[in-house]
C-alpha cells in the first residue's frame, strides 16, 4: 500500500474542516458527517476549536482510495498559527488549498499560496460553497489566476452556481477545446508543447496534455482547480480523483535504509505523557527501538538527544465505513515505514521540528534540521492564575506547553506570573483553554507587549576562582569572555581551555548555565548573536560538583555581559500591501506615522500573486512589530475593504533613545547579594 500525506489549507471559514469531514465520510472512514457548527468534527476536538469553529492545531485523519492511503493533515487556518502551518508543510507530499466561491480570494489565502509556491509543493485548488448565494465561477476564476497564480487550470465547471441545484461537472481532457486550453497554460514550462503550439502543427493529444499536467503539478508549477461543495458532496469525487492521480506519493521504502523522520507536532496524552507525531521518510521504526533526535542548535550545527520508542500508534485507515480510522498501538506488530505517520511515545526529549536519524544521512527529500528555524514570536504576555496560590501550578503547566512548542517559551516574571511568547491574540484564548482543560488551571493574560532582544556591543571578560573571597561559596573557578557575533548567528559557546581540564559533567554544567543565563541580559531581554568562551577554569577533585559550576557561571557571565555593554533591538515585520492606487496616499501616511520603512512602491504586476488589474498598487517595506496590529485594524476602513496585507517577523532594528526594560526574574545574577539569597532560599 502506498501512502500520500496531504495538507488542507484555507482562510478562516472557507470550509477546509468540512471538506475533511466529507473526504472521510465518502471514503467510509467515518459513519456520519460532523459539523463545524455542532462542534463534532473528526479533526477539531479541542474546546476552543469547537467554540470558535476554527482549527488551531494540526490533526491527522486517514482514508483509503483503492490501495492507497491518504493521510489528511488538517492544518490551522488562523494567521496566529502560521508557524503550525509551516511545520505541517514540511512533512507533506502535496496540498489542497480551499477557498469559498462566495468570498473568493481572501488575504490569508494569498499568504498560504505564496508559501506553497515558494516551496514548490504540489497543490490542488478546491473552490467550495458553490451552492451558497453569491457563488461565482467565471469572475472568481479570473481573480484566482490574477491573485494566486496564472497557472491555475480548471478541471471542472459549475452549473446553477449560487443555488441549491448547483453542481460541479468535470471537464474532459478528451475534449479538443479543453486540451487546447490546458496546453496553452502548460506550454510555458514544456518546450515540446510550446513548439507544437508555435509551429501550428498537429495539436497535442489528450494523453500528452495529461502527462504534462501530472508532471507540472508534481513540480508545483501548475495547480489543477476543482469546483464543489463540501456540504452536499458536489465535486468532491473529482477532487479525490485529482488527489490520487496528480499528487505524488511518498517514495517506496527500501530495505536496509537508516531511520529518517520528522517530529511535526507534540501533544500530551493520558497521564501527561508526551506524544509525538512523526512522519517517516525512510527506514522502519518499532516499539523498543532506540533512536537519535537532532535539532538545530544555537549558532548553527545540530544538537543530538537520545530516545527510545516505548509505544507507537501508526495512522491506518479502515477499509469500510463500520470501522472508523484504525490505529495500531505499540505491541511491536506495527512498524512505521517511509511515508507513514504515527503517534510515538517515549521520546521525552523531543520537540517540534526534531529529526529522527543522523542529519548526515537525511537523504533527498528530507528537510534539513535548519529548515525548522521558524521566525520567533514577537509578542509576550504575562499569565496569572485566577485562583490565589496556583502560581507554581500555572508555571509548571506553561513550561510543559512550551516543551511541546518551543516557540512560545515560558519564564517567571517576579511578582507577576509567567510570561509566554505569542504570534497573536487568539493564541491567548487557545493557551487559556488548554490550561483549563488539560491542567485544571484557570489563567488570565495581561495585555501583550513586544519582545525585544539585546546584543553585546563590545568584548569583556570576567573571572571568579576558589579562594578569591574570604568565604568559598562555590568549589569552582570560571572565567568567561563575551564577544559580539554576526546578526543571526545566535549564541555560540566555545572552549578556550583543554577539554580535559574539567570533568565532562562540569563542562556541560557551564554551557547549560550560559545558555539559561542569556535569556535575560542587562536590560532584561534575551541576549543573542554573541560568542561566550570559557577561557579559564579550575576545580577541587574532592569538593567540586557540577552544581558549583552551574551556580557560579551566571555571576561570572553577567559581569562579562555588563562589561561588554548591550544594545536593545526592536523586532520588525516585513510587510506587503496591495490596494487601489486611489487609496495609496492615505495608506502611506498611516505607514509613515507608525514608523514603517517603505522599500518599494509601484503598480502590482498582473499574473503574479497580487490583485493586478488597473489601478492596483503594491507597497513593500518593514514595520515595527508593535505597530502591525494598529495598521491592520485601520486598513479596511482606509481602502473600503480592498486592501490586502500580509506580514511576518523579519529581523530587528536598534532602538533609538531610552532602551525599554523588562522585569527580571528572581535571583538576578547582576545583583550578587540578591542572587545568593535566591540560591539559599531555593535550597531550603
Amino acid at each position: 500500500m502506498t501512502t500520500l500525506n496531504i495538507g488542507i489549507l484555507a482562510h478562516v471559514d472557507a470550509g477546509k474542516t468540512s471538506l475533511t469531514e466529507r473526504l472521510l465520510f465518502d471514503a467510509g472512514s467515518i459513519d456520519r458527517l460532523g459539523s463545524v457548527d455542532a462542534g463534532d468534527t473528526q479533526t477539531d476536538t479541542g474546546a476552543i476549536e469547537r467554540q470558535r469553529g476554527i482549527t488551531v492545531r494540526t490533526a491527522v485523519a486517514p482514508f483509503l482510495v483503492g490501495d492507497r492511503q491518504v493521510n489528511v493533515i488538517d492544518t490551522p487556518g488562523h494567521p496566529d498559527f502560521i508557524a503550525e502551518v509551516e511545520r505541517a508543510l514540511a512533512v507533506l507530499d502535496g496540498a489542497v488549498l480551499v477557498l469559498s466561491a462566495v468570498e473568493g480570494v481572501q488575504p490569508q489565502t494569498r499568504v498560504l499560496m505564496r508559501t506553497l509556491r515558494a516551496l514548490r509543493l504540489p497543490t490542488l485548488v478546491f473552490v467550495n460553497k458553490i451552492d451558497r448565494t453569491g457563488a461565482r465561477e467565471g469572475q472568481l476564476l479570473a481573480d484566482i489566476r490574477r491573485k494566486l497564480s496564472p497557472r491555475v487550470v480548471a478541471l471542472s465547471e459549475v452549473r446553477d452556481a449560487g443555488s441549491r441545484r448547483a453542481r460541479a461537472e468535470p471537464r474532459a481532457l478528451e475534449s479538443a477545446a479543453v486540451a487546447a486550453e490546458l496546453a496553452e497554460v502548460l506550454a510555458e514550462h514544456d518546450e515540446g508543447l510550446l513548439a507544437r503550439l508555435v509551429d501550428g502543427g498537429e495539436p497535442p493529444s489528450p494523453d500528452e496534455v495529461r502527462a504534462a499536467l501530472v508532471a507540472q503539478t508534481a513540480a508545483g508549477l501548475a495547480h489543477p482547480l476543482y469546483f464543489g461543495s463540501a456540504l452536499t458532496g458536489q465535486g468532491v469525487a473529482a477532487l479525490v480523483e485529482g488527489i490520487v492521480e496528480l499528487l505524488p506519493t511518498a517514495p517506496e521504502p527500501r530495505a536496509g535504509e537508516a531511520v529518517r523522520g520528522t517530529v511535526f507536532a507534540v501533544e500530551r496524552g493520558a497521564g501527561g505523557a508526551k506524544v509525538c507525531y512523526v512522519r517517516m521518510r525512510a527506514g522502519s521504526l518499532r516499539r523498543g527501538q532506540r533512536v537519535s533526535l537532532h535539532r538545530a542548535g544555537p549558532g548553527g550545527g545540530a544538537v543530538e538527544r537520545p530516545g527510545r520508542v516505548t509505544a507507537l500508534e501508526v495512522v491506518r485507515a479502515a477499509p469500510t465505513r463500520p470501522g472508523a480510522a484504525g490505529r495500531g498501538r505499540g505491541d511491536g506488530a506495527y512498524a512505521m515505514d517511509g511515508g507513514d505517520i504515527a503517534r510515538v511515545w517515549g521520546l521525552a526529549e523531543a520537540r517540534v521540528g526534531d529529526q529522527l536519524g543522523h542529519p548526515a544521512a537525511t537523504g533527498a527529500g528530507t528537510p534539513p534540521v535548519t529548515a525548522f528555524r521558524f521566525p520567533p514570536p514577537t509578542l509576550e504576555a504575562v499569565a496569572v492564575p485566577r485562583e490565589p496560590g496556583q502560581g507554581p501550578r500555572l508555571h509548571a503547566a506553561l513550561t510543559a506547553l512550551a516543551d511541546q512548542d518551543p516557540l512560545i517559551g515560558a519564564r517567571t516574571v517576579p511578582g507577576q506570573g509567567t510570561a509566554v511568547l505569542l504570534y497573536g491574540e487568539v493564541q491567548k484564548e487557545v493557551i487559556a483553554a488548554t490550561l483549563s482543560r488539560d491542567f485544571g488551571v484557570e489563567a488570565k493574560f495581561e495585555p501583550s507587549r513586544v519582545r525585544y532582544l539585546e546584543r553585546p556591543v563590545g568584548r569583556a571578560e570576567a573571572y571568579e576562582g576558589m579562594g578569591d573571597r574570604e568565604e568559598t561559596l562555590f568549589w569552582a573557578s570560571v572565567g568567561l569572555r563575551v564577544e559580539p557575533e554576526e546578526p543571526g548567528s545566535g549564541v555560540s559557546y566555545r572552549l578556550g581551555v583543554e577539554l580535559g581540564s574539567l570533568p565532562l559533567a562540569f563542562h556541560r554544567a557551564v554551557e547549560s548555565a550560559v545558555r539559561d543565563t542569556l535569556e535575560q541580559g542587562v536590560h532584561g531581554w534575551p541576549v543573542t548573536d554573541c560568542v561566550v568562551t570559557l577561557y579559564r577554569c579550575g576545580f577541587d577533585s574532592v569538593m567540586s560538583t557540577a552544581a558549583d559550576f552551574r551556580k557560579l557561571t551566571p555571576l561570572v557571565l553577567m559581569r562579562a555581559v555588563a562589561g561588554a555593554g548591550c544594545r536593545v533591538y526592536e523586532p520588525y515585520h516585513a510587510f506587503e500591501l496591495e490596494l487601489p492606487q486611489a487609496d495609496l496616499p492615505a495608506a502611506l501616511a498611516l505607514l509613515a506615522a507608525r514608523g514603517a520603512e517603505v522599500v518599494e512602491s509601484g503598480p502590482a504586476a498582473t499574473g503574479d500573486a497580487g490583485p493586478g488589474g488597473a489601478g492596483a498598487w503594491r507597497v513593500r517595506g518593514a514595520l515595527p512589530a508593535r505597530a502591525v496590529d494598529a495598521v491592520q485594524r485601520r486598513l479596511p476602513g482606509l481602502t473600503s475593504g480592498e486592501g490586502v496585507w500580509w506580514s511576518r517577523p523579519s529581523g530587528d532594528r536598534a532602538v533609538t533613545g531610552a532602551a525599554p526594560r523588562r522585569a527580571r526574574t528572581d535571583g538576578d545574577p547582576l545583583d550578587r547579594a540578591a542572587y545568593l539569597r535566591h540560591l539559599a532560599l531555593r535550597e531550603r
